[in-house]
């Protein structure tokens, strides 16, 4: 006969405010043997505590996470939103006030010399009188799921103002006709993996650069879906994560007819749009082995180029006499910087986003460089699985002084945790409007404003939304509300993709309860209308 081996009994000592397990955990657990058998060989029974701790510390006495619809911040850390200790996100002030200690832009006449000629030149361009802010804050028209992957960039068309361009991280690239709403069309067969940036090529609005982490720059017809390739920085395949080159930044120089793109090792390439070519060799313009994800021609000078990266730096350069270690200004940061632009209309300003929580502005390229005009905290650093934040210029702002960009920190709309998008006035940190949809429960880190029209398009996972003023919004019966549905509803989806999917696939959903039945006769519609199409 086999002789059974012996255990000790496990006792739970449960925490007061700890909740109940379940009586099937309950019987798991609590392993009771005879008495005869527990005092064999001096077995003490094995005392098992379960109190809460916090998810963030792993320490006791506190908690950490959501309550709700609300964050609680662990207090033993930083406040996630400033970094600065001794208070927590909910009591912090820059959450209260985003103009917090903050000293505004000054009015008056600038001394240096160079600005005034600046200025001077470009002075007629811009009307005398600063028009009002007109914030679209109203949900005119959406996309669902329409991208297999998360959405990574936008781009509105140059010259047709309904054309919505979008890339994801599968590569797909997205051709969007939201003033028809049912006009889209996806291209697939033209990179291989994350489509990062895009442009327009300037001589023909037909066509599109793009820059891919597969290390191509692709020059697409936006009519035909046909795709050239301009330059492929891994002819020979994968060798090994070391030798692989991903492109990030991309911008073009319409006045030497180049595009610009930057890799993941510090380097800059430019081809020949009207050759198609690779141009000359490679030029190390950041930290050798970090990523470049940003390049921004001046729109008066363009010669004057703006890049960023992973290595804390935004830098100015002339391209002119463009060589390692050449650049004109090194604008430095506390961490990771996502996007730095020129401001669109003079040229004269810069505005950054860096993963340490600021906005940071330089209100004169030709004053003191040394350190920002001003610094606005605002919740953009994220975790994994979400495309970067990037404060985006208002390019109808003759002011040059709103942005706009997604939060990150989510806020309490009656019970719903909801995630903003802000609009925010530069020149003195105040937040001018935060719009948001009670639908839209996912988190907007793409957004792009219109060059021309009151409209601004956001990307949210895989969805594309495009606001509008309320007092400019169509009217339309709540049976034809101008929404798309792509794909199925079920979450046999996410199944089907397996390894493929993000882990915030499971976010992507147009959560919303009041409307579920529409939701339901508008899917039928949608599928109703593409069997009619074909």
């Amino acid at each position: 006969m086999r002789r059974r081996s012996l255990f000790p009994q496990v006792v739970i000592d449960r925490d007061t405010e700890s909740e109940e397990s379940s009586s099937e955990e309950e019987e798991e657990a609590n392993v009771v043997l005879p008495e005869e058998e527990r005092v064999q060989k001096g077995k003490t029974p094995i005392t098992i505590t379960l109190k809460k701790v916090c998810k963030v510390c792993k320490k006791s006495g506190h908690e950490a996470g959501f309550r709700g619809a609300t964050y609680i911040d662990c207090p033993m850390k930083p406040c996630f939103l400033c970094k600065m200790p001794g208070h927590t996100t909910v009591t912090c002030p820059h959450r209260v006030a985003t103009e917090y200690g903050m000293v505004p832009a000054p009015h008056k006449n600038t001394t240096n010399p160079l600005e005034f000629v600046f200025q001077r030149q470009l002075h007629p361009r811009l009307p005398p009188i600063k028009p009002a802010h007109v914030i679209p804050d109203q949900v005119h028209c959406a996309v669902i799921r329409y991208h297999s992957r998360r959405v990574t960039c936008l781009e509105f068309h140059p010259t047709n103002n309904n054309i919505l361009l979008s890339g994801d991280k599968k590569g797909q690239l997205g051709i969007w006709d939201f003033g028809k709403v049912y006009e889209k069309t996806v291209y697939g067969n033209i990179h291989n993996c994350i489509l990062n940036n895009m442009k327009f090529n300037p001589t023909n609005d037909g066509s599109i650069y793009a820059a891919s982490s597969d290390g191509t720059i692709s020059c697409t017809d936006l009519e035909t879906g046909i795709s050239l390739s301009l330059m492929n920085l891994n002819p020979n395949g994968w060798e090994g994560p070391s030798s692989w080159r991903m492109l990030y930044g991309l911008d073009v120089n319409s006045d030497r007819s180049v595009v610009l793109v930057a890799d993941n090792f510090g380097y800059l390439y430019m081809a020949d749009i009207r050759s198609n070519n690779k141009m000359s060799k490679p030029t190390l313009i950041h930290k050798k082995g970090t990523k470049v994800v940003g390049l921004n021609c001046n729109p008066l000078q363009p010669d004057l180029l703006l890049s960023c990266g992973n290595d804390h730096f935004a830098r100015i350069w002339d391209m002119r006499r463009l060589e390692a270690g050449s650049s004109l200004y090194n604008l430095e940061h506390k961490r990771v910087v996502s996007s730095a632009y020129f401001s669109p209309l003079s040229g004269s300003k810069i505005l950054t986003t860096s993963l340490d929580n600021r906005i940071r502005v330089w209100d004169s390229i030709f004053g003191n460089l040394d350190y920002p005009s001003r610094e606005i905290v605002h919740s953009h650093d994220f975790n994994r699985y979400l495309t970067a934040f990037r404060a985006e210029w208002d390019a109808k702002d003759s002011s040059e002084s709103l942005v706009v960009i997604g939060r990150y920190i989510s806020e309490n709309y009656d019970g719903a945790a909801l995630h903003p998008i802000d609009f925010i006035n530069i020149s003195t940190g105040q937040l001018v409007a935060e719009v948001m949809d009670p639908n839209i429960t996912t988190i907007s880190s793409v957004n792009k404003l219109h060059p021309r029209e009151d409209i601004l398009a956001s990307g949210s996972s895989r969805s594309l939304f495009i606001w509008r003023p309320k007092k400019l919004d169509i009217a339309l019966p709540r049976e034809e509300k101008r929404m798309v549905l792509c794909g199925e509803v079920s979450k046999k989806r996410n199944k089907k993709h397996g390894d493929e999917s993000d882990d915030d696939s499971e976010n992507d959903i147009f959560r919303s309860k009041d409307n579920s039945l529409k939701q339901k006769k508008l899917a039928s519609k949608s599928s109703s209308y593409k069997s009619r199409r074909s």
